[in-house]
């Protein structure tokens, strides 16, 4: 009786798989723009937390007449400003000031956006109409006017400054936000959601609102890159920090105020500062398209 051949099954490789997390990073570290921006911003962050180490001299308080736009030099690596400081103490501690309004306007903003939009995504309807409506007039102004009529409204100073930048970039992240509420609330899992008694509110906070936070966190970041620019140009015309606040658009408002010899002898004065803004806006873009390249799986490589 012949013996039945037995036929040996293939092994099969194991297939290599990886998580969210991976394909993000890996995406995202792939985007040497998006690196370059996180090294530029980290070292800003860093020289902000550590400014009182870093920074050679007092920003407001060390002063030297005399030495009137000097150029810089070997105690003075930026060169001094119109009353003799130290540009490059200023700058450090500006830093502290322009990211953190940024930052504080940004999360107002997005605070705020987030309820509104997902109100008006989920609850659809007049509440909908009503509240994309007054987006919409928002909207309709150029944001930084607007931005001056509430600074000019509520009265001058950085919180009112950050308040005004937080309002005029509300009605973008509102729409976002919304933009995604609409797509993720006709989703099965919230169906099924409905379907098994849920409250709206835990179906928006457990279901909605997580499945949101991908546009929302890239539209935040891009955001604040307008922030950032927003308020210096607020402290630039006069309606932000006051003198002699080390903010970098106040630092160039300072440096103008002084009259024609800034454009004479005082050039440092307003390059390294106008760098900086430049140098953070740009930085924190890169970062945004960076994010938004790893977070959508439609642009991963």
């Amino acid at each position: 009786m012949a013996e039945a051949q037995v036929r040996e099954t293939p092994i099969v490789a194991g297939v290599e798989t990886r998580s969210q997390w991976a394909d993000f990073r890996k995406t995202f570290l792939s985007n040497r723009l998006a690196l370059f921006g996180l090294v530029v911003i980290t070292f800003f962050v860093l020289v902000a937390v550590f400014a009182p180490l870093l920074a050679p001299y007092d920003p407001v308080r060390d002063q030297s007449l005399s030495e009137r736009f000097a150029g810089p030099s070997a105690e003075h690596l930026l060169g001094q400003d119109e009353l003799g400081r130290d540009i490059l103490s200023r700058m450090i501690y500006g830093a502290r000031i322009s990211l953190t309004a940024g930052l504080a306007a940004v999360i107002f903003a997005t605070v705020g956006g987030t309820i509104v939009g997902l109100i008006a995504g989920y609850a659809g309807g007049w509440v909908d109409s009503v509240l994309m409506r007054l987006m919409d007039v928002l909207l309709a102004f150029p944001s930084i006017l607007l931005a001056i009529v509430i600074v000019s409204i509520l009265g001058q100073g950085l919180t009112n400054a950050l308040l005004a930048v937080g309002i005029i970039l509300l009605p973008q992240m509102a729409r976002v936000v919304r933009s995604a509420v609409i797509s993720v609330r006709e989703r099965d899992y919230v169906e099924a959601a409905h379907a098994l008694g849920a409250s709206n509110y835990r179906i928006v906070t457990s279901a909605i609102l997580p499945n949101s936070l991908a546009p929302l966190i890239v539209q935040a970041t891009l955001a604040l890159a307008t922030a950032i620019l927003d308020v210096a140009a607020l402290s630039f015309v006069g309606l932000g920090a006051r003198p002699p606040s080390p903010e970098w658009g106040a630092m160039l408002t300072d440096a103008f105020r002084s009259g024609f010899g800034v454009f004479t002898e005082g050039q440092h004065a307003i390059i390294f500062p106008g760098i900086a803004i430049a140098l953070s806006v740009l930085s924190v873009n890169f970062i945004g398209d960076g994010l938004r390249d790893a977070l959508d799986p439609r642009r991963r490589r």
